[in-house]
């Protein structure tokens, strides 16, 4: 245990865990066939971090959205930051539109209604943090493994877009999110 006095003359105790030898460091590329590449709404995911990796403190997603890609309007009860790469997204947050070009960082408050769009006809890359982490385990439950990062999830008609759009809604709520009509 530390004593430490800070600026204010005041004396307060810190005393950091030990260090949990049991968690390892863990290093993923993008492209290594081995991570899950995740087809999901038109967009890939591919999981660099999942919640087994940060004892569920966050995960980390390598998106690659195409043009006319990105989710429908959605909340949910976690935090969430996007860093574009490459491109530029317009980004509704709470009605409200913006664009996020590369080199700028988003951030998502829990619980705000929001939607990504890629408008553009580049292709869009960015890396999303979930916090606490489990966002990784909708798009691994929804969604249908891909060859890599850039490769595009098969086109759904629309009795398969049907039944996915009802498969998202009913595990929805077990991943604390919620689909809205409108971001």
């Amino acid at each position: 245990m530390m004593n430490s006095t800070s600026d204010t003359g005041i004396q307060s105790d810190f005393s950091l865990p030990p260090d949990d030898l049991s968690r390892s460091l863990v290093v993923t590329r993008s492209n290594d066939q081995g991570l899950p590449h995740i087809g999901l709404v038109g967009d890939t995911y591919t999981v660099l971090l999942s919640g087994k990796d940060t004892a569920g403190q966050f995960c980390l997603i390598d998106m690659h959205i195409p043009p006319g890609g990105g989710p429908p309007p959605h909340r949910h009860d976690f935090e969430e930051s996007f860093i574009i790469l490459e491109g530029e997204l317009e980004a509704t947050f709470r009605g409200q539109k913006s664009v996020v070009k590369a080199g700028e960082t988003a951030h998502i408050p829990a619980n705000a209604p929001h939607q990504f769009h890629n408008t553009s006809d580049q292709p869009v890359r960015l890396l999303c943090i979930c916090s606490p982490a489990g966002q990784e385990e909708l798009f691994a439950e929804v969604g249908v493994p891909v060859a890599t990062r850039t490769t595009a999830p098969p086109k759904l008609d629309p009795a398969a877009q049907a039944a996915f759009i009802a498969k998202v809604e009913a595990l929805a709520p077990k991943y604390r999110t919620e689909l809205l009509r409108h971001a």
